[in-house]
């Protein structure tokens, strides 16, 4: 639910303003736009107010709350790209709300695997995306950074301790991996 920045970055990010501006620019892009239609097609309206530009005080670049919508971390974004991705990693979230009736985000192991979707669906493994944070393995690079982004995020769920979270993550791995809803396979 929560989308990690870089360690690197300081609180030098845009405006609200800005942001809502990059916000709307990323409304537009082809991967934004499949997600929203995918909701509205599972029944979920996107409103105007839907993914809103906030300042953070933690740091995140952003979130998905239930029956919130999403925020982006105004301080955190710098660029356009960084926005796009975390509309599109917390729209996946906002997808598995939406289409699962008994999602509960203290479940550890239901955040788990919307971490696990978000992370592999989304583009935030990309190989060129882990170069930029300092990770340079050539194999299996993917699979690392979901795993690391998972435990990440879950741990910061005020009811996963570590040791659930890895369990949950764990027993989770392959049916959440592999679903790729609402693409025909991962993008």
């Amino acid at each position: 639910m929560e989308e990690e920045t870089s360690p690197k970055v300081a609180q030098s990010g845009c405006s609200i303003k800005e942001c809502q501006d990059m916000i709307q620019r990323s409304l537009r892009t082809p991967m934004v736009k499949f997600l929203k239609e995918n909701m509205e097609k599972a029944g979920c309206k996107i409103g105007d107010n839907f993914i809103k530009a906030v300042h953070c005080n933690a740091q995140m670049a952003g979130g998905f709350v239930h029956g919130g919508g999403i925020m982006v971390c105004s301080n955190y974004m710098r660029i356009q790209d960084e926005v796009n991705q975390v509309v599109i990693h917390e729209l996946i979230h906002a997808y598995d709300d939406c289409r699962a009736a008994n999602l509960e985000w203290t479940n550890c192991a239901h955040h788990a695997c919307s971490e696990i979707r978000a992370g592999h669906l989304s583009g935030d493994c990309h190989y060129k995306r882990e170069l930029l944070r300092g990770f340079m393995k050539i194999r299996g690079h993917e699979q690392d950074c979901v795993r690391r982004r998972v435990m990440k995020s879950v741990i910061a769920n005020p009811f996963c301790s570590e040791t659930a979270a890895k369990d949950a993550m764990e027993a989770v791995w392959d049916i959440c991996y592999n679903d790729t809803r609402p693409f025909d396979r991962a993008p």
